[in-house]
């Protein structure tokens, strides 16, 4: 029997450490306990593009000192969008030894996506630069599975996902070195790194497994070179020279070429149809992902009320302004931070943030009420924000923090529409805000037989209707959730620019 060929320890490394990131941080977009955030929230702030957002100096400078030290090890340990790929792309690899070849970079896609990038970000689009920056968008996949909102974050997830999957499986490490803009910019810098994965031309017999084996696409075997800016330091070249060729190592003078080596000629005829048509297989997979994606329809069951009545789903009222959480301080502050992460949404225990559909603010979270309210002791958005758009609050600033103010539409409230008493609104308003009057206005004496029922010689209770005080009021949704008015509350919600203190 042929002998087992033994791991390279720097792969067994690479792996345990990427896999440790990646299951930290798929946890915490998972939301499966409130303790996570206090002991795997630092995953979470050491994303590259969190760390910009939030001017958290310390990670920005861990990330670009271990590129420069070690080469691209944050897209191959730390990036979770990356260790999927490296999952995806071992399941190919199994299914076909040797499928990847070398192929030149495209710098004018990459550095013109990075561009785009970057000017998306200083004009303050953070929502639109997220939909391609790979934290965000693993976290959109993430959160479309375990917390689906609605439709249209869980389609752009899913086509994100089958269109990075698919690349992963036939091409390895295409999207991180054609499209995602971290990749890109980390590659700029790791061209200069200390330690590199370096050929020694005296060893290698051509054999060009390493190339065969190269996810990134990197290695030229046949002029003995590695494009250091897009190796991911994966080391599985490493594991594959059977002479031992390739070692990482200092690498700051160029290895010597032996005398008797013939200069590498630019790209032979062979390998220039393979990589046409290997772009020409990425564009139909593309398309054919795009495609796919696009005929993703929400499944929604009818819901009945004993079985004898269909139980009306409440309806979003139309919002002249959107409610951002507490702790966001104004609608500006959360467009120009938020990578829409989804990482609030996931952990939101009372379903009232959910991913916005508009345009301008697409994918970030915003807060609606027809599932659940904002308790007033509840801050886990805040706590597990990683970029800054959501800032630490207390429990008592939220108390006090005003994120919008309640309206109440008088035509919708039952107590008009069906002759009946209620005041929910007013009794489940945490801040007093809301008191309940007669129909003309006047104050009720007894309110103690309100929201009753009555029967025998019972006198009928008092029909009573809403008014609120817009200074008290915190915005927190209680009255619009447990409004019995259907489609829409009687009551809303309406949102701040700017969140005050009252």
């Amino acid at each position: 029997m042929p002998k087992k060929k033994k791991s390279n320890p720097l792969k067994v490394t690479r792996v345990v450490l990427g896999t440790l990131f990646f299951l930290a941080i798929t946890l915490l977009m998972l939301g499966v306990s409130d303790v996570l955030p206090h002991y795997l929230g630092w995953t979470a702030r050491l994303q590259f593009m969190p760390a910009v957002l939030a001017l958290n100096v310390g990670s920005f400078i861990v990330v670009l000192l271990l590129t420069i030290l070690l080469g691209r090890v944050y897209c191959s340990v730390i990036c979770p969008l990356g260790v999927l790929q490296d999952s995806i792309s071992w399941l190919g690899r199994r299914q076909k030894k040797n499928r990847y070849s070398y192929s030149p970079a495209k710098n004018w896609l990459r550095y013109g996506v990075l561009l785009l990038f970057i000017v998306a970000l200083v004009a303050g689009a953070a929502a639109l630069a997220a939909l391609i920056e790979p934290y965000s968008a693993y976290g959109r996949m993430v959160s479309s599975v375990s917390h689906p909102k609605s439709w249209i974050p869980a389609v752009v997830a899913a086509v994100t996902l089958a269109v990075i999957a698919v690349l992963a499986w036939r091409n390895g490490r295409t999207w991180c070195n054609t499209i995602c803009p971290v990749g890109s910019l980390l590659g700029l810098l790791s061209r200069f790194s200390v330690f590199k994965p370096v050929i020694d031309t005296t060893k290698c017999n051509g054999c060009m497994k390493c190339s065969k084996n190269c996810k990134a696409a990197c290695i030229d075997s046949k002029a003995h070179s590695i494009d250091y800016s897009r190796c991911v330091v994966c080391m599985d070249c490493l594991e594959q020279c059977n002479q031992h060729a390739i070692s990482y190592k200092l690498a700051l003078v160029k290895q010597p070429k032996p005398a008797n080596e013939k200069p590498a000629a630019a790209t032979s005829k062979s390998s220039s149809k393979a990589a046409k048509t290997d772009e020409g297989r990425r564009a139909f997979v593309v398309g054919a992902a795009l495609a796919v994606g696009a005929g993703v329809l929400k499944a929604q069951e009818t819901k009945m009320d004993g079985g004898l009545a269909d139980i009306i789903d409440k309806e979003v009222p139309k919002r002249q302004t959107r409610i951002t959480p507490p702790g966001s301080q104004s609608a500006q502050n959360m467009y120009q931070h938020c990578t829409a992460c989804q990482l609030c949404v996931s952990n939101c225990p009372n379903n009232v943030l959910r991913p916005s559909t508009d345009l301008a603010h697409f994918m970030q979270p915003e807060s609606s009420y027809e599932k659940g309210y904002c308790r007033p002791e509840c801050t886990v958005c805040s706590d597990v924000c990683p970029v800054g758009a959501i800032k630490p609050i207390s429990v008592e600033e939220k108390a006090s923090t005003q994120v919008g103010h309640a309206v109440w539409i008088r035509e919708n409230c039952v107590v008009l529409t069906d002759e009946v008493t209620c005041g929910n609104c007013g009794r489940h308003c945490p801040t007093g805000a809301i008191q309940m009057v007669r129909l003309d206005g006047s104050k009720p004496e007894n309110r103690r037989s309100e929201g009753s029922r009555w029967g025998g010689n019972q006198s009928a209770p008092e029909r009573l209707i809403p008014v609120i005080d817009e200074e008290r009021c915190i915005g927190c949704g209680a009255c619009e959730n447990l409004c019995p008015a259907r489609p829409f509350s009687a009551i809303y919600v309406e949102g701040h620019q700017v969140h005050k203190t009252v």
